[in-house]
């Protein structure tokens, strides 16, 4: 996965180095990605998944028009400007400044502004009770050793009431290999392995983490927050879909989920 000769394994890390890893690692490959996905992610698109599910036709954040939202681990911020069409006031924040100059270059090439902010998902420089919604697509969650942290700071930012969705690799993927083809169908590690999958380079520092949490670890960060979970929604792969994105393919697709999304909201 990362840009670099490195060796991968699955291994412990601490919080900092989880951290310290995703920044400089979506730092550097922060251009290639947005190219090499330019076609699907678009500059004002609302995309949750690989499998191409749409918020303009999923409408999982509900009604935006007037309302204030937070894209946190926002990429590129596409999602943000598609949001700022249906009416929604939209800040999006990420931990990489490499991917936020790729959002303030589409910004400047759309016409769409959205106002950007480097910050952890962990640690929002925002007050309490300040967003309606908040929501990530496979943003911040994945590359955190300490997911419980990001759900109680959507928490804290998010009005009585207020919605939180996000979507993440889904977790029966941890068992199988991240290849889209026939390989990808067997599986070859445990999915209760909490460990996360990590890359390091030749002097064994580590350079990318992705990190794994069961259906049930992700129910009950959630839950623990203090949110009421109201669907997981597990997207199929459409029968017109013939390209692969990653891991994500029509032949493991048509038998294994890859995408789980989580749909909640605080009481009040």
């Amino acid at each position: 996965m990362a840009a670099m000769d490195t060796c991968a394994q699955f291994q412990a890390v601490s919080t900092d180095v989880a951290v310290r890893a995703a920044r400089t690692w979506w730092d550097a490959n922060a251009a290639a990605y947005q190219a090499e996905h330019a076609a699907d992610l678009g500059t004002a698109k609302f995309l949750w998944c690989p499998e191409g599910l749409d918020e303009a036709d999923a409408h999982l954040l509900g009604d935006v028009a007037g309302a204030t939202v937070l894209e946190v681990g926002a990429g590129a911020a596409q999602c943000s400007r598609w949001l700022v069409g249906a009416g929604a006031r939209v800040l999006a924040t990420d931990v990489s400044a490499g991917m936020l100059a790729a959002a303030a270059g589409l910004n400047a090439s759309s016409g769409v502004v959205v106002p950007l902010v480097q910050a952890d998902a962990r640690a929002l420089p925002l007050p309490a009770q300040c967003m309606d919604v908040v929501f990530t697509a496979f943003g911040a969650l994945p590359f955190v050793a300490d997911a419980p942290r990001v759900h109680t700071e959507v928490a804290r930012v998010l009005r009585p009431g207020g919605r939180w969705v996000f979507s993440v690799s889904h977790p029966v993927r941890w068992a199988f290999p991240d290849d889209p083809g026939l390989p990808g169908l067997t599986a070859f590690h445990s999915y209760f392995d909490r460990r996360p999958y990590t890359e390091t380079d030749d002097s064994g520092a580590v350079v990318y983490t992705e990190h794994h949490r069961t259906v049930g670890d992700l129910v009950a960060d959630v839950v623990g927050a203090g949110f009421v979970l109201d669907a997981l929604v597990e997207p199929e792969w459409p029968d017109d879909l013939d390209r692969a994105w990653g891991g994500w393919g029509p032949v493991r697709g048509a038998l294994l989920p890859g995408t789980l999304i989580v749909q909640a909201h605080l009481p009040g």
